[in-house]
């Protein structure tokens, strides 16, 4: 993994988490692993279950954060330790229907990526290339979250797009 922080973006099941996951086992550092999924219902329970199996006993600490994802990586973050946080989407929906300012969140998102002692992994989907959402909600959520990618893109050192579980590198540190 090269860049201190990369973020992977990708629509769903294009392989997002699967090469974020990858990128952060090459740094051959400690790693955590922030979750931001709620189990609203069953199904989600059991995705987060099946996640949950399949990092278990490969390494990973895991770290269950719906809402307060900067404050948590702030204390997380070590020069020794690589943190991946799987997902910047479902935390930025999190934060909208707790009825949170996004924009405050993401600002103090960034803020706490700025000076994240080591490497930072985000994962995150693009969700402006679907649909017009039905809702006023569903458009705020995805302008919201478009502006999140942007932002985050621009600091970050590395960017890589997945599509049917290929990467297409979007940005590459400076050599």
């Amino acid at each position: 993994m090269s860049g201190r922080i990369t973020l992977v973006l990708g629509g769903a099941r294009s392989g997002k988490s699967r090469k974020a996951e990858a990128l952060a086992r090459q740094t051959g550092l400690s790693r955590v692993y922030f979750a931001t999924a709620q189990a609203f219902d069953d199904e989600m329970r059991e995705r987060i279950d099946q996640h949950r199996a399949d990092r278990a006993g490969d390494g990973w600490q895991t770290i269950e954060e719906p809402l307060d994802l900067a404050d948590a990586l702030f204390r997380a973050s070590t020069a020794e330790t690589v943190i991946l946080v799987d997902c910047l989407t479902l935390w930025l929906s999190n934060v909208m229907l707790a009825e949170r300012p996004a924009g405050a969140a993401i600002d103090s998102l960034l803020a706490t990526l700025g000076v994240a002692s080591g490497p930072v992994v985000l994962v995150s989907n693009e969700v402006g290339l679907g649909l017009v959402p039905e809702t006023p909600l569903g458009r705020a959520f995805r302008d919201a979250q478009g502006r999140l990618n942007q932002r985050v893109a621009a600091l970050a050192d590395h960017v890589v797009f997945m599509a049917a579980g290929l990467p297409l590198t979007l940005k590459e540190p400076a050599p």
